[in-house]
């Protein structure tokens, strides 16, 4: 009897409490405006932390892909990562990706051809088209001896190209351009591929090559602010990188060396195709309009072609010296969204600039205590110079961008250390000017 009376009364209480509850909050007279003005807070809180969301997630998946790069053993068992990785991961079956070769009158195609060969994971999924140049029978016999398995293209106009004064010596260059601008054409257009790796007839290629630009054909078609996927690091050299093949980085400078590019950027660039000295043209504003290639830390491609119209140029200081990637990395398997500028630039930024700075004496003498990161920061290009030379980088500037620089910054190893070398927090672009 107590317990049943005890349990009325409680349940009476309640009832009392939400009379009273309804009574003083929700019939209380309340304005339209009134009303109005807390709906549009709410609204506005919801957004604010939706963003914010958006943005810690973004980050997450960051630091996610860093960690993995660093401690693959340690994550290979972990179910959620695994997850992760499956609902980022995008269907690549139908993905066809032409290869364009470019030769002229090396039989050493041979060596070329060979490899990519070798390492196609498809014939269907990334058909070879060989557009030889110059008319050089020995190496028309060399493409030719690989029957079906790739196609050859020889361009039509041999004439001769008439210079004068100085310009007669870069008469090479003029005839590259011309082959360039008439290859293209071909494969976009009468084979109407979506996008081509360009390849030189004097590279070597990684084992991953292939792996490498299926998996960023995705990101190269979806994100505005790319224009290319290169295989080249410029400042690929074996002292200045680390052995984390699977890092890849966004830049600003076009790398050039085995690259690939989609037929609506050629669309662009076709009509006001230059006669000479592409590559270089290719890199000033006009053209590259703030746009970004993706570039590996250890190059997927190498250059063997010693003598050519640039007559060694950089070959024997810096050239041969590039790594060549030799591990197999699954960029397939991977989420690499984090290279899309959303995602990439506010952790870069938080990352470049939240490390110690140092001085060019400090990092050269070991003085710092600690093993971490460090930045190096150039205020004008006779700096950014000094201090690239002194530590065995590239130190020249193409329309003002350093090689491999994204936002300015050129980040390398030095003794078994991350370096970055930085422009000041408050950059304002690069300034043309510089060379």
């Amino acid at each position: 009897m107590r317990k049943r009376t005890f349990v009325l009364i409680v349940t009476l209480a309640l009832l009392s409490w939400a009379a009273v509850t309804y009574h003083l909050f929700l019939q209380r007279p309340q304005g339209k405006a009134q009303r109005s003005v807390r709906f549009q807070e709410q609204l506005e809180l919801l957004e604010s932390e939706l963003k914010y969301q958006l943005k810690s997630n973004d980050e997450l998946l960051f630091l996610l892909h860093q960690f993995r790069s660093k401690y693959p053993d340690k994550i290979k068992n972990l179910k959620s990562l695994a997850s992760l990785e499956q609902k980022y991961a995008p269907d690549f079956s139908n993905v066809v990706i032409g290869v364009l070769v470019f030769a002229c009158n090396r039989v050493t195609v041979k060596r070329n051809l060979d490899q990519l060969l070798k390492f196609r994971p498809s014939a269907e999924q990334f058909p070879i088209v060989v557009s030889q140049d110059c008319g050089h029978e020995p190496t028309t016999r060399v493409i030719q001896s690989y029957g079906d398995q790739l196609t050859l293209i020889q361009h039509p106009d041999q004439s001769d190209i008439t210079l004068s004064g100085k310009e007669k010596k870069f008469k090479g260059y003029y005839k590259i351009a011309r082959h360039y601008g008439w290859a293209l054409n071909e494969t976009f257009f009468r084979f109407n591929f979506k996008s081509v790796i360009i390849v030189e007839d004097d590279l070597d290629i990684a084992p991953d090559f292939f792996e490498y630009f299926l998996a960023t054909y995705p990101i190269l078609h979806s994100d505005p602010t790319l224009w290319c996927v290169s295989a080249w690091n410029d400042n690929g050299k074996d002292s200045v990188v680390a052995y984390e093949p699977e890092l890849l980085y966004r830049s600003d400078f076009f790398p050039g060396l085995g690259w690939m590019l989609t037929k609506s950027l050629w669309m662009e660039l076709a009509p006001k195709w230059p006669k000479a000295f592409w590559d270089d043209w290719i890199r000033q504003p006009a053209q590259r309009k703030e746009r970004a290639c993706i570039r590996p830390e250890i190059s997927r491609s190498k250059t063997f072609g010693k003598v050519g119209v640039s007559n060694g140029l950089f070959y024997e200081k810096h050239l041969k010296f590039i790594r060549l990637n030799d591990r197999f990395v699954p960029f397939t398997k991977m989420d690499l969204s984090y290279l899309k500028k959303d995602n990439y630039d506010v952790a870069f930024v938080k990352q470049i600039y939240g490390v110690p700075p140092v001085t060019l004496h400090q990092l050269q003498r070991g003085s710092i205590e600690h093993s971490e990161p460090v930045r190096i920061t150039y205020e004008n290009k006779d700096i950014f110079k000094k201090t690239a030379k002194a530590l065995g980088l590239m130190d020249d500037f193409k329309s003002g961008v350093p090689r491999t620089g994204y936002r300015g910054v050129v980040s390398f190893m030095y003794k078994g250390r991350r370096v970055y070398l930085a422009p000041p927090a408050d950059w304002k672009g690069y300034d043309p000017t510089w060379s």
